[in-house]
């Protein structure tokens, strides 16, 4: 299963935290992703840049995308831009896309086009195969999930059998995603602020 898979199923799972950031999920999403096209020899990393290598052989249709959408041309983007990039959004794509862990929403009713699709709970085979990844100690989908705010962050020594694009990779989504508190956290105040200026009058 894919990274990305099994990081959305945990994350859309009944009962899980409804107060996930939906923009920290994506970043970890992106991250996933990444993971899994370097894991398919699809891409592969200098540094912190991303390089193309060959097709991703696959039957997942968003890894598939995601490939698609790597950067082909001299200017190999780096990993922070495309975390910002691909995770654009991407949480709630995982959601409603079919076999992804989340939760697809079949058409609507042919009797009522503006009615609203019913969600699909997470595949349980899906759900069951991540919750053991976790709890055989798979060290990128823990670190991931954390980051995401899907799980609590796992003890250190637990990352240590990261190989070293990894170790990147969550490097940057954890980057990317105290960045993205940061800038809520901004805009929370500011909206404080001016909601006591208008409090004055």
């Amino acid at each position: 299963m894919a990274t990305a898979q099994a990081l959305s199923a945990l994350a859309f799972a009944p009962g899980a935290d409804p107060a996930i950031e939906q923009g920290d999920l994506s970043l970890a999403l992106a991250g996933a992703e990444l993971i899994d096209l370097l894991g398919l020899g699809a891409v592969r990393l200098a540094g912190a840049r991303i390089l193309p290598v060959a097709p991703a052989r696959t039957e997942d249709s968003m890894l598939v995308e995601a490939a698609s959408e790597v950067v082909q041309d001299d200017s190999h983007e780096t990993v922070e831009s495309w975390l910002w990039r691909r995770g654009n959004g991407l949480a709630a794509r995982y959601r409603a896309a079919p076999g992804a862990g989340g939760s697809a929403a079949p058409a609507h009713s042919s009797r009522n086009p503006f009615r609203r699709a019913r969600p699909v709970s997470v595949d349980p085979l899906v759900l069951g195969e991540a919750t053991q990844r976790l709890e055989t100690g798979d060290p990128m989908l823990a670190g991931l999930a954390a980051s995401a705010g899907v799980r609590a962050a796992p003890p250190d020594e637990a990352l240590t059998g990261l190989g070293a694009d990894e170790t990147v990779v969550l490097a940057e989504v954890h980057q990317a995603v105290t960045r993205l508190a940061g800038e809520r956290q901004r805009r929370s105040i500011e909206q404080d602020a001016f909601d006591n200026v208008w409090r004055g009058y």
